[in-house]
């Protein structure tokens, strides 16, 4: 904490969304350094957070745009990333979504399915247009994360299997409005152990070699994907992620061919710890068997402890020098029992009024939230215009286990 009183979130009407601008930009300018330290590309997730603002401090760093439905290609695009920046992925892409993107000239549609091949070309001739492809792969590499966020494996919807490869090879170059220009892997999110992605080069090297050495086809790029994981348990040790060890792995083991460059689709960790959920205690309530705090945020909020079983780190911000006296689940107002940030939470005595910070809420935090028992939408701000900055704690407050 810096020591400032935090006079200007008090005034706020809690729930809110509080970014700290200094950290965003010194994570992107972390994330610059390395990415052109071997000229690779970036393009940011706009599902990991699509705040106006913070799109706008990401486009300072001339990173390009990773956009998983129409409206975002459209987001994107309005606020000012260039359209040979801007790629659509998806399963399941709509004709709307098909028609907002070549109307939109985006860089590449990422594609999953053969017939999502023949839908984009048909739609594309119908408007007089030409798509750029990606064959979207799954590689059968387990991201060893949440089974809600693995997307690698080949009981996943997502990707095309290596059995399907031969017969996209021949449709792509049989259909006239697709021009074949990569292929891209994603393998999942929150990923933390980076010897996976190391899995991830290997299993490519083998499908380059396979399909695409000495072929008809040729990628002009190799589309890695992002999950790169964000420490949430510990947000204050590392609220940068190793994005150096992380590039070096793709240095050291994937294997280009002649010409062929390296893209990267990254959101979370680039977002994540810059943002934290301040809430305030509406009450506290004693059962037989737990202390609660009652929160005046909820999973309308920040949904994923109820979604993910995801774990913050949660901070009474009132009292950050107070000693840890009582275990708390901290609970949220919406009529359901899911509606928990954490069991077992270690912190100081807390009372009606106190503010709580969530940490590490800046991904699939607001974009998430939702008007669920009819709640108001809540609002963002900002640490460069409001003076205070929110720093976790390095250690107390912890779930007891």
């Amino acid at each position: 904490m810096t020591g400032l009183d935090f006079k200007n979130l008090k005034r706020k009407k809690t729930p809110f969304y509080f970014y700290d601008i200094e950290l965003l930009r010194e994570t992107l300018a972390t994330v610059k350094t390395e990415a052109d330290r071997y000229g690779y590309h970036v393009h940011y997730a706009l599902k990991a957070n699509a705040n106006d603002r913070i799109l706008s401090e990401i486009l300072k760093y001339g990173f390009g745009a990773d956009c998983v439905s129409g409206n975002e290609v459209i987001t994107a695009a309005a606020a000012g990333f260039k359209s040979s920046s801007i790629v659509l992925a998806g399963v399941g892409k709509s004709d709307d979504e098909i028609k907002a993107a070549l109307e939109n000239n985006v860089f590449c549609f990422n594609c999953e399915s053969l017939q999502e091949l023949h839908v984009i070309n048909d739609i594309a001739v119908s408007m007089g247009k030409k798509a750029n492809i990606a064959f979207r792969i799954n590689p059968n590499v387990d991201a060893h994360t949440h089974h809600y966020i693995t997307t690698g494996i080949n009981i996943s919807k997502f990707g095309i299997l290596e059995e399907d490869l031969p017969e996209m090879i021949a449709t792509v170059q049989a259909l006239p409005a697709l021009t074949f220009v990569g292929i891209h892997f994603h393998i999942g999110s929150q990923i933390t152990d980076l010897e996976v992605f190391k899995e991830l080069c290997l299993a490519i090297n083998l499908l380059q070699e396979k399909y695409f050495t000495d072929s008809a086809l040729f990628p002009t790029f190799v589309n890695v994907g992002g999950g790169l994981g964000v420490d949430y348990k510990d947000p204050h040790t590392e609220p940068i992620p190793p994005f150096g060890t992380y590039f070096a792995i793709f240095n050291q083991y994937l294997k280009l061919q002649p010409g062929q460059e390296v893209h990267f689709e990254l959101g979370r960790s680039l977002v994540a710890n810059c943002g934290a959920l301040i809430t305030k205690v509406l009450y506290t309530k004693k059962s037989s068997h737990k202390h609660f705090l009652i929160l005046d945020a909820g999973m309308t909020e920040l949904i994923r402890p109820a979604l993910y079983q995801a774990e913050h780190q949660i901070q009474n911000i009132t009292r950050m020098n107070a000693p840890l006296e009582q275990v708390y689940d901290v609970v949220g107002p919406i009529c359901e029992s899911s509606d928990c940030f954490g069991t077992d939470i270690n912190l100081p005595l807390s009372n009606r009024g106190d503010l709580v910070a969530i940490h590490s809420a800046g991904a699939y935090g607001e974009v998430m939230s939702s008007q669920y028992n009819l709640r108001t939408k809540v609002k963002s701000y900002y640490s460069d215009t409001m003076g205070d900055r929110i720093i976790p704690i390095c250690a107390g407050q912890e779930r007891i286990n």
